[in-house]
């Protein structure tokens, strides 16, 4: 699996309709997304699904104001629940020849939703419209296909992935019942070309997806890994950020890490709900990095340090806080189709 610093064909998002995930602010989200495909139009070409006609036309309108290069982005008319492409599109895996293969996960709506037959169909969709070949991942004792999700997943492109025990080894596994560490470990190895797994602890409070790894921890080229540290000790992602980064420290005797801390924002909150606010769901672009924001002030440090471990891109602040009300941010909604070279 590529690291996400490595060139890009595209950017894979779908654009957002199910208000649901967004009471009451989904008209600001589309011109988020908006936002967001200007942003991105610049360095590579954006992949846009969309659930019907009528979404189509409201992505043109929107992109249209936003003086989007038409060249620089499609549009394709394919249905789904949500709009987490991180989850629910495939991953995608480099050959030894340079050209590479999506590998389709099964997505069970994080264990949380029944409407997801739409997103269940997204990978092999989007494997069709790339005329890519794809690989149904299976659970390692043969018991029916594998359920992940691209969020939980972070590697260096050199072998190393950082998931969460609180994603997969939950007392009540929720994804792929009866598996062991060992078994995803032989999963991660066949269908990532993993050598090395770390597991860190907990994500952050307010994840609704049980733990996914983008939202606390990220590696950077050289080795970086940019840990998302909440200082406050009255502050429950504390506990969770200082078990963490014990876990990085351990591994980094085994293979040296530049472990970088990255604040969180304050606690962003909506009709009394914390939600999963972080700088660590940033996205990484040919030629620059999509960082979130939050109007807080420690926004700048973010930005600042993301600059530091990806030297010679454009750092990007978007704002985030009505994206977040969907309990996802930049990186939950993209996925990256990787150059073949």
């Amino acid at each position: 699996m590529p690291a996400e610093w490595e060139p890009h064909a595209a950017t894979w998002i779908a654009w957002p309709h199910h208000e649901p995930d967004w009471p009451g602010k989904l008209d600001a989200v589309r011109w988020d997304y908006a936002e967001i495909v200007r942003a991105l139009h610049r360095y590579e070409m954006v992949e846009i699904l969309c659930q019907d006609e009528d979404v189509r036309e409201s992505a043109l309108d929107h992109l249209h104001a936003h003086h989007v290069d038409a060249d620089r982005y499609r549009l394709h008319i394919v249905p789904t629940d949500r709009v987490w492409l991180r989850d629910s599109a495939p991953t995608a895996v480099q050959r030894g020849d340079g050209s590479f293969e999506w590998i389709n996960w099964r997505f069970n709506a994080w264990a949380k939703y029944p409407n997801y037959s739409h997103d269940a169909r997204v990978g092999e969709t989007i494997a069709h419209l790339t005329n890519i070949p794809h690989t149904v991942a299976a659970r390692p004792d043969g018991e029916g296909p594998l359920v992940l999700e691209g969020g939980g997943i972070e590697t260096d492109g050199a072998g190393t992935l950082l998931v969460t025990e609180e994603w997969l080894l939950t007392d009540v596994q929720v994804r792929n019942p009866g598996l062991s560490r060992e078994d995803y470990e032989r999963a991660f190895t066949e269908y990532l070309g993993a050598t090395r797994t770390i597991w860190l602890g907990e994500g952050a409070v307010g994840d609704d997806t049980h733990g996914h790894i983008d939202d606390i921890a990220r590696f950077g080229p050289g080795d970086t890994v940019l840990l998302a540290f909440e200082e406050d000790p009255t502050d429950e992602n504390h506990r969770r950020c200082a078990d963490n980064l014990e876990r990085l420290e351990l591994a980094a005797r085994d293979k040296p890490l530049n472990i970088v801390r990255l604040p969180f924002p304050r606690p962003v909150m909506m009709r009394g709900e914390r939600l999963p606010a972080s700088y660590a769901n940033f996205y990484v672009c040919n030629g620059a990095v999509l960082v979130p924001t939050f109007n807080d002030p420690a926004d700048g440090e973010a930005l600042r340090v993301i600059a530091e471990a990806f030297p010679g891109r454009a750092v990007v602040g978007m704002h985030a806080v009505n994206l977040v009300w969907g309990l996802g941010a930049l990186h939950c909604l993209t996925q990256q189709q990787p150059a073949a070279v």
